[in-house]
Order: structure tokens, then sequence, then C-alpha cells
């Protein structure tokens, strides 16, 4: 299994932005891909955005596309999540995952405790 271990959320402002870093551990060599979820509260876990491992094609929720921008530091087996002219519907857990993606399916196998990003109006 690979270990998932997410920092940078916190409290922002609407307008602001925070950056969300994910390292990996363990059984790094087999990621095929890694991505952001988030809940918000009293809702159900989305994607949020995806990185494929091996050629960097990156998939984003409409919902914050333009303003979210997922980056890898493969050396470090790291993600991060840039985020953007944050507002308040941002507000939400956010997770980091591990698995496998093609054009057929997605499977996470891997899982991150969480991070919270709450942002203020």
């Amino acid at each position: 299994q690979v270990q998932l271990v997410e920092s940078g959320g916190g409290l922002v402002q609407a307008g602001g932005s925070l950056r969300l870093s994910c390292i990996a551990s363990g059984r790094t060599q087999g990621i095929d891909a890694m991505a952001w979820f988030r809940q918000p509260p009293g809702k159900s876990r989305n994607l949020v955005a995806r990185i494929k491992w091996h050629n960097g094609r990156t998939n984003y929720a409409n919902s914050v596309k333009d303003r979210f921008s997922i980056t890898a530091d493969y050396a470090n087996n790291t993600i991060y999540l840039h985020m953007y002219n944050l507002k308040p519907e941002d507000t939400a857990l956010y997770f980091c995952a591990a698995g496998r993606v093609t054009q057929k399916f997605a499977e996470y196998d891997d899982w991150g405790q969480g991070t919270q990003v709450t942002v203020s109006s």
C-alpha cells in the first residue's frame, strides 16, 4: 500500500489562495495516478483534480477549473493542489488519493486522512 499524508489546509478568506501538499510513501513505484478529492460538510466526496503519474495529464472538476492546479514532484513522490480565488463553496475536507486511471475506469486504493480547507465569505 501507499501511505499518503496531506498538509496545507487552513482558514482563508474568499478570494485568497492556498496550497495543499500530499507526500506518498511505501509502494510508490506502483502509482499510476494521484488525485485530490473533497467532501463538503453534509455532502458526498467528489473528485477535484487528478494527475496521471507517467504522462502528467490532468483532469479537473468543472467547479474548480481555471482556479485550481494540480502538480507533481515525481522525485519526491509529492503532489500539490494550488488553489486560487477560493470561494466559500470550496470549504471541504480535502483528501489525497493514489490509484489507477484508464479511459474505462478509475480506482483509488490508497487515501490520506484529509486536510480541512475553510473559506470564509
